[in-house]
């Protein structure tokens, strides 16, 4: 109990650390995109989000799967002339595939943009972006480089930090002296180049750049290339949506779906600070053969992933429209219809825990790509369905529906063959009792109160202290929760005593499992 207690104190400790950064990384990004949308009309705004999405898919498929094996393999080598060759083996690949895709977006930029754009203005924009693939690939190549040498700061500090900020500034300057949606364009390349820069600066601080060097091409790409096909499927899955509404309705309609899906998307950033250390920790856990420690460190994180991400979904579901007049402005209104329905996907997203890196410890990454291929075509087909009709809409319930079918899969795969799952039964009793109870006190106080700059904090710190005493009060804290208090205590230099007497001990615990029903 003291080893497992051990593991899951250091895992919150890297996630709390981690998620600062994906914090300020995803608030950067959200302001990136505030920025286009205030300074330019919602359908520029949609126009632009088209084309970042074919750059986000460009840059996937440039990667051939590389970052993932380089992060791999260089702390699998002692000897620098090995790890400086699986960066360099990671570089040469990348800009061949790179290099090749970006020449045939900027040649095929006239027919991309007749497509799925509703102005010729848009054949700038594609062609700043296909130019910029290839720097922003290698970038994160060397941010694999850093991943594999276990620096969190650095990482922090380029992916996080000096990339978007640096696009948020050009993108204002731009914008404001009337370039139009090629700004996003030139932001991006800018961007790339000089974090490219940056970010081999700090990876030669971990290893020397310059010297001699043994190549793992054929090793790295044998490693990489079957994840090519998952990870594409994985970002079709989020930008499926985009494309698609811009091929069939207008790019109005694109820049409110696109104004929603950031803000609801921002329900991960407490899912995704785990995941910088859980799958090492669950692959070693399961190396040994402790199967109950998987289970239950898997459980323990995804309920409190719940319960800190519950008061943000409760405000994008009960106070829609006040979040986007917040965020985006009053010409983005009809943003607010699709973020309730975004925001209850993402958060059913962010309940499913780490699934995939559960079953990716576990060995079975097969089940990862039939359930990523299952949502993918249900998203696609929803989206045919229903986009002509209703538009932004019916792309959220695309969304939605493709993302609970994913993870019924692969929660489906660890709980049917390895008995895993999230769902414990005090975490079952935080799972009904918070929306049960705090939902409809909500709804029932929103005519009274709305979300400003100077109420959205104190709603949120409410809404999270009442989500602790509901959990207390239901029974649905257990005996490991007192590392997440432990945590949660020297973080904020308080004692929560009252919360801790709702804590059972292992001993309690113990009593409880051997007295007679």
């Amino acid at each position: 109990m003291v080893a497992r207690e051990r593991e899951l104190s250091a895992l919150l400790s890297s996630a709390a650390i981690v998620m600062v950064g994906g914090i300020i990384g995803s608030g950067a990004t959200l302001a990136e995109r505030v920025v286009i949308g205030r300074l330019l009309s919602p359908d520029a705004y949609g126009e632009i989000s088209v084309g970042l999405a074919l750059l986000n898919v460009g840059v996937t498929v440039a990667l051939v799967g590389c970052t993932q094996g380089v992060s791999r393999y260089i702390p699998r080598y002692d000897a620098v002339e090995d790890r400086r060759g699986v960066w360099i083996s990671g570089l040469l690949v990348t800009t061949v595939s790179s290099v090749c895709l970006s020449a045939v977006l900027f040649l095929f930029a006239d027919p991309i943009v007749s497509g799925l754009f509703e102005t010729e203005a848009a054949v700038p924009l594609v062609r700043l972006l296909a130019v910029a693939i290839p720097f922003v690939a290698c970038f994160r190549i060397a941010v694999a480089g850093i991943r594999g040498h276990e620096n969190t700061i650095y990482r922090t500090l380029t992916r996080n930090l000096l990339d978007p900020l640096l696009r948020i500034g050009l993108l204002t300057v731009l914008l404001l002296s009337g370039v139009g949606i090629a700004a996003a364009g030139v932001a991006y390349l800018g961007g790339a180049i000089v974090t490219l820069v940056v970010a081999h600066a700090f990876l030669s601080r971990l290893m020397p750049l310059r010297g001699r060097y043994r190549t793992h091409v054929p090793e790295l790409l044998r490693f990489s290339a079957p994840l090519v096909v998952s990870t594409v499927i994985s970002i079709l899955l989020t930008r499926t949506d985009t494309l698609m509404l811009g091929y069939f309705r207008s790019s109005y309609e694109v820049g409110m779906y696109d104004a929603a899906y950031p803000i609801a998307g921002g329900l991960l950033v407490v899912l995704s600070a785990f995941g910088f250390l859980y799958l090492p920790l669950v692959s070693r856990l399961d190396d040994d053969g402790d199967r109950d420690a998987v289970d239950e460190i898997y459980a323990t994180t995804t309920k409190w992933v719940y319960v800190v991400t519950f008061p943000a979904f409760l405000l994008l579901v009960v106070f829609p429209l006040d979040v986007i007049h917040l965020v985006f402005g009053t010409a983005y209104t009809d943003a607010a219809r699709v973020l309730p329905i975004l925001a209850t996907g993402f958060f059913l997203s962010a309940a499913a825990g780490r699934n995939r890196e559960t079953l990716s410890a576990l060995g079975s990454t097969t089940w990862i790509a039939v359930g990523n291929v299952v949502g993918l075509l249900l998203n696609i087909g929803i989206n045919v369905a229903l986009i002509p009709r209703y538009g932004a809409v019916g792309a959220a319930v695309a969304s939605v529906t493709s993302l609970v079918a994913v993870h019924t899969v692969i929660c489906s795969v660890l709980a049917v063959r390895y008995d895993i799952t999230p769902i414990s039964p005090e975490a079952l009793r935080c799972y009904v009792a918070l929306p049960a109870v705090l939902l409809p006190l909500a709804f029932a106080l929103s005519p009274w109160l709305s979300i400003t700059v100077v109420t959205i904090g104190p709603v949120l710190v409410g809404v999270g202290l009442a989500s602790l005493v509901v959990a207390g009060l239901v029974g649905g804290l257990e005996s490991n929760d007192v590392v997440v208090l432990d945590l949660l205590e020297d973080a904020a230099g308080v004692s929560v005593p009252m919360l801790r007497r709702w804590i059972p001990s292992s001993g309690d615990e113990d009593l409880d499992a051997k007295s007679p029903n």
